[in-house]
């Protein structure tokens, strides 16, 4: 019987997601109104069966720790677990991970006393719903020392990835690392003959970062050097061992950049998402903070969602998502912004002391036009300012303290404190 042990792999600094990773890992980045992005892998760990996870981070890890020792407890008798493995010095090694293989390999000490007979990688930071146990099966079946989930794309986005060549059986004859735009790849296209029930116009196989390795296969893939699966580890491997192709024909998304992680979160909005968090079956864990409902004062509400413990008193709010806790104030308007809310309420000292100073109170005051903006957990927007609304366009990167701006999306900070009637 085959005993998996599931990998996750945090990343590192979370550049692309600045500055919303500025505070904490890219896995303990809010996603959807309530969720972490970390419980999407988890979620679909513990749905297959697979319950024995390690997460491998080294970069603000301890809100991580907390969201995860709060969420992911399971009972004496199932032998499951969640559990981060930070970078740590040892007698045998003092640096950081230098990349996803050294991670690994710099934890395969922790992992080979669980005796697992194959170990499933996974990234931290993507959106998507699959049934690992059918990948693992699919594994087993074909006889290979390693299975890497693809997925198809069109010459346009081939570009961005790893590509693989693979021959009638599905098996992987080569790889060729993000091909140049003006490359000749036409001998990479997916061969006729394996392209049952894939989709048309799609005809290069990317690699998802997700793998499925026997436990010797991988003991053998880390003998070396190599600190990166996707440029080196898996090159080699292919040389030397059998690896096959999992082609994966279901929604999935990168969330690694701020432009994709607004659309990805806001496409939980549309009547009919591309990922479904409405699945009884298969469900989307995180923690459960046992908030009141949300309370709506004469909201209009379209195409938004509200998770637990608003307040949301005579505003329009089109296109956008409400993170738990968020108190909204009268007269405000909000298009296409993702709030990811607060912390804890205000205690009424706390309001108190907080009027004294002439400071805004958490949330979103009164009579405030915001578009096309994140606003990081914990800010505080006082009356009548108007973000994202005038019309002007701002280069990437600082402004000041108060946002960022990444591909002409606004972000506001955790914890920021815009006064009132900033206009920006």
């Amino acid at each position: 019987m085959a005993k998996v042990l599931s990998i996750i792999l945090g990343g590192g600094k979370g550049t692309r997601l600045y500055p919303l990773t500025k505070e904490r890992s890219k896995p303990a980045v809010p996603f959807g109104g309530r969720h972490r992005i970390v419980d999407i892998p988890i979620s679909n760990c513990i749905n297959s069966g697979f319950r024995q996870i390690y997460i491998l981070t080294q970069f603000n890890s301890a809100s991580l720790h907390m969201h995860i020792s709060k969420s992911y407890n399971f009972d004496r008798f199932s032998h499951g677990f969640v559990e981060i493995l930070a970078a740590e010095q040892t007698l045998e090694h003092s640096g950081w991970y230098e990349g996803t293989a050294d991670a690994v390999r710099k934890n395969f000490v922790h992992f080979e006393t669980q005796n697992p007979t194959h170990y499933i990688i996974l990234s931290g930071d993507q959106l998507y719903r699959m049934d690992l146990k059918a990948f693992l099966d699919k594994h087993i079946a074909s006889g290979a020392d390693i299975t890497i989930a693809t997925t198809c794309v069109n010459r346009e986005d081939a570009s961005g990835f790893g590509i693989m060549k693979i021959d009638h059986d599905q098996q992987i004859t080569a790889f060729m690392e993000k091909p140049a735009p003006d490359m000749n790849i036409d001998d990479w296209k997916i061969p006729e003959n394996a392209r049952e029930g894939l989709p048309e116009g799609k005809d290069y196989l990317a690699s998802m970062g997700i793998y499925i390795f026997n436990a010797e296969a991988m003991r053998t893939a880390l003998d070396n050097d190599f600190t990166d699966f996707g440029k080196e580890i898996i090159p080699m491997a292919i040389k030397k061992s059998k690896v096959q192709s999992y082609v994966y024909t279901g929604y999935w998304e990168d969330i690694g950049t701020i432009r994709s992680f607004y659309e990805a979160n806001l496409d939980l909005t549309r009547i009919n998402p591309k990922f479904n968090f409405y699945d009884e079956d298969q469900p989307i864990y995180t923690h459960p903070r046992n908030l009141p409902p949300s309370k709506l004062n004469r909201a209009e509400m379209n195409r938004s969602l509200a998770t637990e413990g608003c307040v949301i008193t005579d505003a329009v709010i089109n296109d956008s998502i409400i993170g738990v806790r968020t108190i909204i104030e009268g007269g405000t308007e909000l298009n296409g912004v993702i709030c990811m809310g607060a912390d804890s309420y205000e205690t009424e000292d706390e309001r108190k002391m907080v009027t004294e100073k002439g400071l805004p109170h958490l949330g979103i005051g009164r009579n405030c036009k915001i578009s096309n903006t994140i606003i990081d957990k914990n800010a505080r927007i006082g009356d009548n300012c108007q973000i994202g609304v005038s019309g002007k366009v701002y280069e990437d990167g600082e402004h000041g303290d108060l946002f960022f701006t990444s591909n002409g999306i606004i972000v506001i900070r955790k914890s920021a404190v815009i006064p009132a009637g900033t206009i920006f």
